[in-house]
């Protein structure tokens, strides 16, 4: 009989992380820097004054991406670590408690409730906190919060995404520098949205024609407002 060869299962899980925020990043830089420089050159303001715009934008953009993933994920990281701190002053003061809890939750889970009592035994014996922060608490090493991590990726990804669509305007004719912007910015959203789907493992047309979707109504919007408060002024 032969002999069955054992094929690793591949997941996603481990890059939820820097993941959202390097998504997040880069779509908040293409769509704010571009649908700021349409909305400033729909005004028929110069190529100057357009440029200085879009460089503030990145680097204001980029700061505030910075510091809200910062904050966030940093309360976040409070909460986690809170939590563990009372499981483990739990643990210390009422150690049959917390094993009865864990099995309980294996019961549920659908174990019996001898074999449950042998795992939470074995898992407590090996790593009490590990065990109760995972299955009780939800907490693991691959999905906790580091909020460095998620400053700096959303930080440096806005940065790339809003270098897209200020450069596609520098380059640019003035004719065409509405096309253009919101060409260039239109595709690499949807390249950014199938890139994004296919590194989570999820379907890459929907989430490609999702960004793309709320990228060009953004940048419409702002381009028409522009246009109308051009015309205004």
């Amino acid at each position: 009989m032969a002999r069955r060869r054992y094929h690793p299962e591949t997941h996603h899980s481990h890059r939820t992380g820097w993941l959202r925020a390097a998504v997040l990043g880069a779509n908040d830089g293409i769509v704010s820097t571009a649908s700021l420089l349409l909305g400033v050159a729909a005004a028929d303001a110069g190529r100057d004054a357009l440029m200085i715009a879009g460089v503030a934008a990145l680097v204001a953009g980029a700061m505030s991406m910075a510091a809200g993933e910062y904050v966030s994920v940093s309360s976040q990281a409070d909460t986690e670590a809170a939590d563990l701190r009372r499981e483990r002053a739990e643990l210390d003061a009422h150690p049959i408690h917390e094993h009865q809890e864990l099995a309980a939750i294996y019961i549920q889970r659908g174990l019996s409730p001898t074999l449950a009592n042998q795992v939470a035994r074995q898992l407590m014996a090996h790593d009490a906190l590990g065990a109760h922060a995972r299955d009780e608490l939800g907490i693991t090493q691959t999905l906790s919060a580091r909020p460095v991590q998620a400053a700096l990726t959303s930080a440096a990804a806005f940065a790339v995404g809003a270098a897209l669509p200020l450069t596609a305007a520098a380059l640019a004719p003035a004719p065409l520098l509405l096309p253009m912007v919101s060409v260039t910015s239109l595709v690499v959203l949807t390249a950014l949205g199938a890139l994004g789907a296919r590194a989570g493992g999820a379907p890459m047309a929907h989430a490609a024609l999702r960004v793309a979707f709320w990228g060009a109504l953004a940048m419409a919007l702002t381009a028409g407002i522009g246009r109308l408060f051009g015309a205004a002024l």
